[in-house]
């Protein structure tokens, strides 16, 4: 059973010299750095879903509580994601479409990436 992804992606290379792609390269670093991490890709592939509060970020990861806040601070910092206070909890969500629809898209690979490009 094959699974079909769509993806569009843009060439951020094409009309720019070396040095604007590794300034372009340097600023992404960081987003990607945070996402290297497991508890925080797990927070983002869960806030890719729906937004959650802190409560229901704990439930889902059998994380503590403090160290889902923990994780949610650099992703905040970084603007990955978004909080929006209600009531006496924060909900959590995905900065934007631009973020989540690739990210779930990545999230569907179920081989590994050598797997995936053998003919």
């Amino acid at each position: 059973m094959g699974r079909t992804i769509e993806l569009t992606l843009t060439d951020v290379t094409a009309g720019h010299s070396d040095a604007s792609v590794m300034t372009h390269a340097r600023d992404l670093a960081p987003q990607f750095k945070a996402l290297a991490d497991e508890n925080r890709l797990a927070i983002v592939l869960l806030l890719s879903e729906r937004s959650r509060t802190v409560r229901e970020l704990t439930e889902a990861t059998g994380l503590a509580q403090t160290l889902v806040s923990h994780h949610l601070a650099p992703l905040r910092e970084l603007g990955l994601v978004s909080v929006t206070p209600k009531g006496r909890s924060n909900v959590y969500s995905i900065c934007c479409d631009a973020f989540s629809a690739p990210l779930r898209a990545l999230a569907g690979l179920s081989t590994p990436v050598e797997d995936a490009c053998r003919d």
